[in-house]
C-alpha cells in the first residue's frame, strides 16, 4: 500500500523554517538589485541576469519546494500549498531572468566596469528595449497577476492559523503588485524594495520562532499557535456539503490534502493563457516557462493525492497538467516557427484534442457523487477543452479559448479559497454545494453496466495510477493519427501532443507504479515511454533531426525489439484483465506499422484504424479505472484474466497462524484465550494494526521485542477499554490531566503519564517492569469497539505497532499475516485500518505546569492536540 510508506510526520521537523527563509532570502536578492538599479540607473545585462535567475531558482524555487514537500508530509495544508505555490513563483521569475539574460547583448567594453546588478524591470523600462524585451515584459506581467491574486488569498487564509505568515504573505502580495508596476514605472521598484525588506524581517522572525519551537517543543516566541481570527468566523458548517468534504474512503492524515494546490495551479495556467489568447503578448516562449513550472507543481498535487489513496484527484490533476503542458508547447512551437493563420490550416488535421474533451466528460460523470463545486469545475474544463478543438476556425479559436480560460480561472480561484479554508477548518465552512447524486445511487446506476458476474477482482477496484496510464496513452495515440501527406508544419505541432503525454507523463505513471509495488506494474508504462519517445523522434521530429537512411535501419531494428518485448507484455496482460490485454495486442499491430514505416512501406489506413481503436480502448480503460478506483470496487467491468494464478488461489486459504473475524464473538474469545495463554496476536485499533500481549504475561511482552526486532530501550504502551478503568484505580492525576484525557479518549492520541502503584490495581500486575519506563507509562484508549471488548475480556494489553521495527505500519490484516504471521499466534481481522499512520503521542508529564509536548505526530495533527489542550486549560481557569 503506497501510503503506508515513508516516515511519521514528526520526522520532518519544522519545514516552515526553510520555507520562510527561502522567501526572505529571495526577496533580499531582488531588494539589492532594486535599490542598486534605482540609485544608479544602470540596468543589469547578460550574465548578471542569468546569475540572479539561478539564485532565485535554487533558493526561492528548490529550497522552498523542499519545504512544501515536507509540509505535505507533516499534514500542514496551508504551508504545503503556500510553499509549493511560491516555489513555482520564484522559479518562474528566476527562469524569466535567465531567459532575458540569454537574449541580451553583452555590455560594451567601455561600460563593463560600471555595470552592476539591477532588476529585470529596470532593463525592461529602458528606452533602448527591443521587441524581445517588450514581449518578455508583457509575459512577466501576465505571470505576476495571478500570483498576486493567489498570494492575497494565501495571506488571508494564513490569518486563520497564525499571525506571522499573514504578514509575510501579505508583504509578498504587495511586493508583486509593485514589481508589476515597476515594469512600466521605475518608481514601483523602490516601493517593492521597501516591501522586500519587510518580507526579510518577517521571515527571519517567523523562522526563528519555528526553529526555537522545534527545539523546545513549545512556543517561546509569539506568532504561532494562535490565529489572527478564528476560521469558524468565516461561516457555519454546511450540512448538505459537509459529507462530501474530502470524499475519501477514510481519513488519511499522513499527508496534507492537495486539492487546494491543484486548484491553485488551475488558476495560474488558464490566466496566462487568457492573456495570450487575447493577444496581449505575441509569443508564448516566456509564458511557456511559467506554465510548465506551474504544471510541475500541479503534478505534485496529483502525486500527493495518489499518496492519500485518492484516485479521483490524482487523475484529475494529472489530466489538467497534461492538458496545460501540451497546449503550452504546441503554442510555443507555433509562435516561434509559424504564424497563427499558417498553423490554422494545418490544425484542421489534428484530432488529439478530442481525447481531452472525452476525458473531461468522463470526469463530469465521475464527479456526480462529489460536491457541486467539483461538478461545475469539471464542466467548465469541458468548455476549455472544446474551445481548443483544432477544427474551430482560427479567427474564433483564440477568442473562444480566451473566454473559457477566463471563466475557468475565476472558478478555480474560488475553488482554491474553498478547499484551503475547508481543509484548515476540517469543516465545510465555504459553500461547495451538496452531492448532485448520492454515492449509493451512483453505485447503483453504474452497477447496471456490469450485467454478468465474471471472475473479476471484486471490492478491490483499480490500482490508483491506471487511469492516468490509459489517459496518457490515449492522448498520444489519437494525436499520432495523420494522413499520408501531412506536411512539416503538422509534424512540428504534433511533437508535444505525442511526446509529453506518451513519454514524459507516462514516466511519472511508471514511477507511481513502482511506488505501489505492483507486480509488473511499472513494466508496461516504462516500455510505452520508449515506444512513444521513439515514435516522436522518427515520425515527427525526423525532418528536424535530419534522420538518415542508416538511422532508419537502426529504428527498424529497434522496432523488431519492441515487437518481441510487447509480445511478452501481452502474456503479462493475460494475467491481468481483458482491457489491458486488448491494449497490448493492438499495440503489437501499431508497432508492426511503425516497423513498416521505417522501411518506407507504411499502410496508413491500417495505422489510423489501429491508433483509433487503441485510443477508444484507452478511453474505456480510463473510465473503468477511475470509477472502480473511486469506489474501491469493480462497477465497470474490465474483464477477467485469461490466465489464472493457481498457486495464488491455493495459498489463499492457508494461514501461518490463527485468523478470525473481528465481528465474530467466538473469534474475539479465541483471541482473548490465546493472549491469556502467553500468546502474541495482531489486533485492529482505531489507527493501524497492533501487536498485543496480556499484561498478565511478562514473557509474552518479551516475545513482542523479538518478533519485531524492537530495540530493548523502546518502551511499550498499555491499552485499556475506557477512561473509567483508570478512574477506578485512583491514580494521583491532576484535574487538568483528567479533563484533558476525557477530551482525547477514546481516540488516536496516546498520553504519557506518571507511573505508579495504581497500575497494579489496573491489572498490569507482573508486567509492571515490562511496560513504559521507570517513571512513566503511555496509555492508549482506542476508539474501536472490537479492541475495547477484547480489553474487557483480557484486562490491560501491552501493544505496539504490528510491523517489523523500522518498517511501515500495517494498515490491513493481510499485511500483519504476511509480515509477522509465522511469528505470532493469531490475527483479529478487521479489513483496512481507519488510518494509515499510528497515534499521536503526547507527553503529559508537565501538564500541571501548563505545558504538553508532542513526541510523535500521528493521525491527529499536533495543531489540533494543542487546540484541545488550550481549550481545556482555559475552561479550567
Amino acid at each position: 500500500m503506497a501510503s503506508a510508506g515513508g516516515f511519521p510526520a514528526s520526522f520532518y521537523g519544522e519545514p516552515g523554517v526553510l520555507g520562510l527563509l527561502a522567501n526572505g532570502i529571495s526577496a533580499f536578492l531582488v531588494l539589492l538589485q532594486n535599490f542598486h538599479g534605482a540609485r544608479t540607473g544602470i540596468p543589469a545585462e547578460g550574465v548578471e541576469n542569468i546569475l540572479a535567475g539561478v539564485h532565485l531558482i535554487l533558493i526561492g524555487g528548490v529550497c522552498q519546494l523542499v519545504a512544501g514537500l515536507l509540509s505535505f508530509r507533516k499534514y500542514d495544508h496551508l504551508s504545503g500549498t503556500s510553499f509549493v505555490g511560491y516555489a513555482a513563483l520564484w522559479a518562474s521569475y528566476g527562469a524569466t531572468r535567465i531567459f532575458l539574460g540569454a537574449n541580451q547583448p553583452s555590455p560594451n567594453l567601455v561600460n563593463e566596469s560600471t555595470t552592476i546588478n539591477s532588476t529585470l524591470q529596470d532593463l525592461l523600462t529602458d528606452t533602448s528595449i527591443n521587441k524581445t524585451d517588450i514581449f518578455i515584459k508583457e509575459s512577466a506581467i501576465a505571470g505576476l497577476v495571478p500570483y498576486i491574486l493567489l498570494s492575497f488569498l494565501l495571506a488571508f487564509c494564513s490569518a486563520t492559523v497564525n499571525y506571522i505568515m499573514p504578514f509575510v504573505f501579505g508583504a509578498i502580495t504587495l511586493t508583486l503588485i509593485f514589481e508589476a508596476v515597476g515594469l512600466v514605472a521605475a518608481w514601483g521598484l523602490v516601493v517593492s524594495g521597501v516591501l522586500e525588506l519587510l518580507i526579510l524581517l518577517f521571515a527571519i522572525y517567523g523562522s526563528s520562532a519555528l526553529l526555537i519551537k522545534g527545539l523546545a517543543q513549545r512556543y517561546v516566541l509569539k506568532g504561532f499557535g494562535n490565529p489572527l481570527f478564528n476560521v469558524l468566523l468565516l461561516g457555519t458548517t454546511n450540512a448538505s456539503s459537509s459529507q462530501s468534504l474530502g470524499q475519501e474512503k477514510k481519513k488519511n492524515t499522513k499527508y496534507a490534502e492537495p486539492m487546494a494546490l491543484g486548484f491553485f495551479c488551475d488558476t495560474v495556467s488558464p490566466f496566462i493563457f487568457a492573456f495570450y489568447a487575447f493577444n496581449y503578448f505575441p509569443s508564448v516562449s516566456v509564458a511557456a516557462i511559467w506554465i510548465t513550472i506551474n504544471s510541475a507543481a500541479q503534478l505534485l498535487s496529483s502525486y500527493y493525492a495518489y499518496m492519500r489513496q485518492d484516485c479521483y484527484h490524482a487523475t484529475k490533476f494529472g489530466l489538467h497538467c497534461v492538458f496545460w503542458l501540451v497546449k503550452t508547447w504546441e503554442e510555443h512551437v507555433l509562435s516561434v516557427n509559424f504564424s497563427r493563420d499558417e498553423a490554422g490550416e494545418v490544425r484542421h488535421a489534428m484530432v488529439g484534442n478530442w481525447f481531452f474533451v472525452s476525458a473531461a466528460l468522463v470526469f463530469c460523470i465521475a464527479s456526480l457523487n462529489k460536491d457541486t463545486l467539483e461538478l461545475i469545475h469539471n464542466s467548465f474544463f469541458v468548455l476549455v477543452t472544446i474551445s481548443t478543438i483544432s477544427q474551430i476556425p482560427i479567427d474564433r479559436y483564440y477568442i473562444f479559448f480566451g473566454v473559457t480560460c477566463s471563466l475557468f480561472t475565476l472558478l478555480s480561484y474560488y475553488g482554491t479559497f474553498a478547499r484551503l479554508i475547508n481543509t484548515i477548518a476540517e469543516k465545510s465552512l465555504i459553500p461547495v454545494g451538496p452531492q448532485p447524486v448520492s454515492t449509493e445511487s451512483m453505485q447503483k446506476y453504474l452497477s447496471y453496466l456490469k450485467r454478468s458476474k465474471m471472475d473479476e477482482p471484486e471490492d478491490k477496484g483499480a490500482q490508483l495510477p491506471e487511469a492516468l496510464f490509459y489517459l496518457s496513452n490515449g492522448v498520444a495515440a489519437l494525436s499520432a493519427i495523420h494522413n499520408s501527406q501531412p506536411g512539416l508544419v503538422f509534424f512540428d505541432l504534433t511533437v508535444p501532443w505525442v511526446l509529453i503525454p506518451g513519454a514524459i507523463i507516462q514516466a511519472y505513471v511508471s514511477r507511481l507504479q513502482v511506488q505501489g509495488g505492483k507486480r509488473f506494474g511499472s513494466v508496461v508504462p516504462s516500455f510505452y515511454v520508449a515506444i512513444w519517445a521513439t515514435w516522436t523522434w522518427f515520425r515527427f521530429a525526423g525532418h528536424r533531426l535530419q534522420t538518415s537512411t542508416e538511422s532508419a535501419n537502426g529504428f527498424a531494428a529497434g522496432a523488431i525489439a519492441f515487437l518481441v518485448i510487447n509480445a511478452f507484455l501481452i502474456l503479462v496482460a493475460a494475467y491481468s484483465n481483458l482491457v489491458l490485454l486488448a491494449l497490448t495486442t493492438i499495440m503489437e499491430v501499431i508497432i508492426v506499422c511503425f516497423l513498416l514505416s521505417t522501411l518506407g512501406r507504411l499502410p496508413y489506413q491500417l495505422e489510423v484504424a489501429m491508433l483509433a481503436i487503441f485510443a477508444i480502448i484507452c478511453l474505456y480503460g480510463m473510465l473503468a479505472s477511475l470509477v472502480n478506483g473511486i469506489f474501491s470496487k469493480t462497477l465497470i467491468p474490465v474483464g477477467p484474466s485469461l490466465i489464472k494464478d493457481k498457486k495464488k488461489k491455493e495459498s489463499e486459504t492457508t494461514y501461518p497462524c490463527f485468523v478470525t473475524n473481528s465481528r465474530e464473538t467466538s473469534g474475539l474469545l479465541k483471541i482473548a484465550k490465546l493472549l491469556e495463554n502467553n500468546g502474541v496476536c495482531g489486533i485492529p485499533t482505531d489507527t493501524v494494526y497492533a501487536l498485543a500481549a496480556s499484561c498478565k504475561n511478562p514473557s509474552a511482552i518479551e516475545k513482542i521485542y523479538s518478533i519485531k526486532d524492537r530495540p530493548a530501550e523502546k518502551p511499550i504502551c498499555i491499552c485499556i477499554s475506557n477512561v473509567e478503568q483508570l478512574v477506578a484505580t485512583k491514580p494521583p492525576f491532576s484535574p487538568l490531566l483528567w479533563e484533558f484525557m476525557r477530551n482525547v479518549y477514546p481516540g488516536g492520541i496516546s498520553c504519557i503519564v506518571p507511573k505508579g502503584d495504581w497500575l497494579l490495581k489496573l491489572g498490569v500486575g507482573p508486567a509492571y517492569d515490562r511496560v513504559g519506563t521507570r517513571e512513566s507509562i503511555m496509555i492508549r484508549v482506542p476508539d474501536h469497539s472490537a479492541t475495547a471488548h477484547l480489553c474487557e475480556f483480557t484486562g490491560p494489553l501491552a501493544i505496539t505497532s504490528a510491523n517489523p521495527s523500522g518498517e511501515a505500519d500495517s494498515t490491513h490484516h493481510d499485511m500483519v499475516i504476511n509480515r509477522l504471521g509465522h511469528k505470532i499466534d493469531g490475527v483479529l481481522c478487521d479489513g483496512e485500518s481507519n488510518e494509515v499512520v499510528a497515534s499521536t503521542v503526547v507527553n503529559c508529564l508537565k501538564i500541571d505546569e501548563g505545558t504538553i509536548s508532542i513526541l510523535r505526530e500521528g493521525c491527529v495533527p499536533a495543531l489540533k492536540v494543542r487546540q484541545i489542550f488550550e481549550r481545556v486549560k482555559s475552561n479550567m481557569l
